[in-house]
């Protein structure tokens, strides 16, 4: 009999279960708004990151590409400067005296007048001349030429006159320690060909073009600014992190992105790096607007999952007050239901061993009928008729004896008791012997046999269960030929196994039937003139998997079926 609990302790089971239901789903919620949330938050800040960093990409690719074009039409000009005759005259003379008084005529209209120099445009700050050896020419001081302390226009000299073009940059430490950039034009003789002296003129270098954006140059250690900004900050930071380059910094508690470009990399001129700096304070801005955004979406998210866990879990804990009552019959009805089972367990433990005992208690009697038959068979004076009836009564014990060993074997299989003492057999030697049996039938006299297999295939097996598993393989194919059909054996090793193909000729097995083939005493329409009883197919399969193999069909069409059967490679 059930035992039902009590309604009042039903109702407690009850509270106890919602409220652990509860605690569950706001659980659950909360894991999943929390992470949501994480992951909305990082997906935003990243993308705000990108969107800044593109446009600092921007901003800086834009500033490089007016420098490219700037400094292209500043050294065009300047090759065009140095092929004035004047200067060439001067030079080629040797009139030193009369270069820079000559240059100022040429030069003019590069020279920006007193106050209107512009950090764009393509005037020049000063302008000096080198020598053969790179030294510079001093010019008089009666000729404008651009102020220029003795200090900074040593800086302009080179180890030797350049042939090509070079760039270089100059602390001006005499002009508010700004920064002059410097391109130097060889100029080649008009008569020889050679390099006799070369041009210096002297720029300002273009700020920046977004507000916040700073721009400087990294030159014998030290960082000199474009324009105004934290020089001795940033200093700091390159000298502590030397590999800065891309990455994110503080200068004066604010972050900063920066970059480093070479500037004149094969310059004649002390090398110089462009540092750029990027404030991202905007950056934080909106990250910090975007989190609080974030967080009071996930609140109000918070708080809706937590509302609609209280409801779900008042609804689903409803039918845990039946459960509660019914949970003692469920049990009553479970070990019914056990024992029911373990009485049919035993019970068919019971028709295994019967069927096994009568199938052995069987044997002697048909071995005694068979002897009797036979001893009758002897006799002389039995009429042909008689003689006949008696041949095919013997036959009739000879497949009786068959189906009481199938049975028996079959009974082993399903209690489990059948054990194999696995050994290397030979699965060539076996095929030939079972061939050579089915020549002995009559009706397979008409058959022709194709066989395709190497000199030897050794297998794990036992050999009598192998032989029986070839045996109603060949069995088969040769109960379902057609007249004058042929039989095909090909065996091959495959991947650690061994794999036989047993084809033959007939009629194809119907696709309703083809996947009850292998069923105890299946018999399809293809088989119902065909003497048999149905367990030579399920037998050899069985065995095929107790060696650790297979059997299966692998295809039955137009006049042809191929069984395929595995075995445990030996080698």
């Amino acid at each position: 009999m059930a035992v039902i609990h009590p309604p009042k302790t039903a109702v407690l089971r009850v509270l106890s279960f919602r409220t652990q239901l509860l605690l569950a789903l706001m659980l659950v919620v909360s894991v999943i708004t929390v992470a949501g949330l994480v992951w909305a938050e990082r997906s935003l800040a990243a993308g705000v990151t990108r969107d800044l960093e593109q446009s600092f990409n921007a901003e800086l690719s834009a500033l490089r590409r007016v420098q490219d074009l700037r400094h292209a039409a500043l050294v065009e000009r300047c090759r065009a400067l140095v092929r004035r005759s004047r200067i060439h005259a001067a030079l080629e003379d040797g009139a030193l005296d009369l270069l820079y008084p000559s240059a100022v005529d040429e030069l003019r209209d590069l020279m920006a007048p007193a106050g209107a120099g512009s950090p764009t445009g393509l005037h020049a700050e000063f302008y000096r001349f080198l020598d053969r050896s790179g030294a510079v020419i001093p010019p008089p001081a009666s000729v404008k030429v651009g102020e220029l302390p003795a200090a900074d226009s040593a800086q302009l000299a080179l180890p030797r006159v350049p042939d090509t073009p070079q760039v270089g940059y100059l602390v001006r430490s005499g002009a508010g320690d700004t920064i002059s950039e410097i391109i130097t034009t060889p100029i080649v003789s008009s008569e020889t060909g050679e390099v006799i002296a070369a041009l210096v003129l002297g720029f300002r270098p273009l700020a920046g073009v977004a507000p916040g954006f700073l721009r400087g140059l990294w030159m014998a250690g030290g960082l000199h600014l474009i324009a105004p900004g934290p020089a001795a900050a940033i200093s700091r930071v390159l000298a502590t992190q030397p590999d800065a380059k891309g990455t994110r910094l503080e200068i004066e508690g604010v972050p900063h992105l920066l970059f480093f470009q070479q500037l004149n990399l094969g310059s004649l001129y002390a090398p110089a790096v462009e540092v750029s700096v990027y404030p991202l304070t905007e950056l934080h801005a909106r990250q910090r607007h975007l989190r609080w955004r974030v967080l009071g979406a996930g609140a109000l998210v918070l708080f809706g999952g937590y509302g609609a866990s209280r409801v779900l879990a008042t609804r689903l804990s409803r039918p845990v007050e039946k459960l509660a009552v019914v949970s003692a019959e469920n049990l009553a009805g479970r070990a019914k239901a056990e024992a029911a089972l373990e009485s049919t367990g035993e019970e068919l433990q019971r028709a295994a061993r019967f069927s096994a005992d009568a199938s052995h208690q069987l044997i002697t009697p048909v071995a005694v009928m068979r002897a009797g038959l036979e001893e009758l068979l002897t006799h002389d004076r039995l009429k042909p008729s008689e003689r006949e009836s008696i041949s095919a009564l013997i036959h009739q014990t000879y497949r009786l004896s068959s189906i009481i060993k199938d049975l028996l074997l079959l009974s082993r299989l399903d209690a489990g008791r059948l054990r194999l003492e696995l050994a290397p057999v030979d699965l060539v030697e076996l095929i030939a012997s079972s061939v050579d049996d089915l020549s002995a039938f009559p009706e397979a006299s008409d058959l022709a046999v194709e066989t395709d297999f190497p000199a030897t295939l050794p297998v794990s097996a036992e050999r009598r269960y192998a032989a029986l598993i070839l045996q109603n393989l060949l069995e088969n194919a040769r109960k379902y030929n057609r007249p004058a059909g042929r039989i095909r054996l090909s065996a091959r090793a495959v991947d650690g196994f061994v794999e036989l193909v047993v084809a033959n000729t007939g009629r194809p097995i119907p696709a309703a039937a083809q996947a009850h083939i292998f069923e105890r005493f299946h018999r399809g329409a293809v088989g119902e003139n065909v003497p048999g009883y149905g367990l030579g197919l399920n037998l050899a399969r069985q065995l095929a998997r107790l060696h650790g193999g297979d059997l299966r069909l692998v295809r039955s069409a137009d006049d042809w079926t191929e069984f395929a059967v595995t075995f445990r490679s030996a080698v």
